[in-house]
């Protein structure tokens, strides 16, 4: 299997993975067509485990590379990921004023459709840059093309796919509850995913031009994710009764998605 895939070329294995990684997100959100009536508990729990997720894949597959990247680069690391984390969340905030100043002649069903979008919206953002650090890693083969860079690469798209499985979720649920049926709501949420492999592609053409600029774009999806989260997804599911056991939720997702972060590396 392994010696297959070397003989392939680089755009292609690069297509194959994120097409995978892809095909997680839209499993995730085909957890819509399995609920007759989206339960608030349900809901928020997979608000609160998203929340959780969220926050470790901002650090791990975020945060840390990008700067960690940035020094391989000769660049100032530090600056770089203060100007990516505050950018992400700035875009993020404006994005958010434009959606309540569009909406707020709607109907009392505003509030959580602009919530579903802006959460849509953060997600999408964030596979953006994932699918160029998959495309990076998998264009970087053209250079170096071993068993061992290859099963690197493939473990890197096994972890990204892995933890976009709730990510899809996250988008596909919200929208059901807010009146969506369930195909548009299994839409959206694979849509979400489907930035990744137009990215990796991308990435993987332009592997050395690209990495100039992907510690900031890593930063800077890190950020965006971060302002979701403390805007948006810990707020709603700790408006639960229960909110001691979806904050549990929350310390779940977070360690899932780290040792799934730290072991898969």
């Amino acid at each position: 299997m392994i010696d297959r895939l070397l003989e392939m070329d680089t755009i292609t294995l690069t297509l194959i993975a994120t097409v995978f990684t892809w095909g997680i997100t839209s499993l995730g959100a085909s957890l819509v067509f399995f609920f007759k009536k989206v339960n608030r508990n349900v809901m928020d729990a997979m608000l609160g485990f998203a929340a959780g997720v969220m926050i470790a894949a901002s650090f791990w597959s975020l945060l840390a590379p990008g700067i960690e990247l940035a020094d391989e680069l000769g660049k100032c690391s530090w600056l770089v990921a203060t100007i990516g984390f505050i950018s992400g969340g700035v875009i993020l905030y404006l994005g958010d004023k434009v959606c309540k100043y569009f909406m707020k002649k709607r109907n009392n069903n505003s509030e959580g459709l602009r919530r579903s979008i802006l959460l849509f919206s953060s997600i999408s953002l964030h596979n953006i840059p994932e699918g160029l650090s998959v495309g990076v890693a998998f264009g970087s083969l053209f250079y170096n093309m071993t068993e061992a860079t290859l099963l690197s690469a493939i473990v890197f798209a096994l972890g990204i796919g892995l933890q976009n499985f709730p990510e899809g979720s996250a988008v596909s649920l919200p929208l059901r509850r807010e009146g969506f049926s369930r195909c548009k709501s299994f839409m959206y949420g694979s849509l979400s995913g489907l930035v990744e492999p137009i990215s990796a592609v991308i990435g993987a053409l332009l592997v050395v031009r690209i990495r100039n600029i992907l510690p900031l774009c890593l930063c800077f999806a890190a950020g965006a994710m971060i302002y979701v989260v403390v805007e948006e997804l810990i707020p709603e599911s700790q408006s639960n009764k229960c909110k001691d056991l979806m904050a549990f939720f929350t310390l779940i997702g977070f360690s899932i998605m780290m040792i799934l972060d730290v072991a898969l590396g």
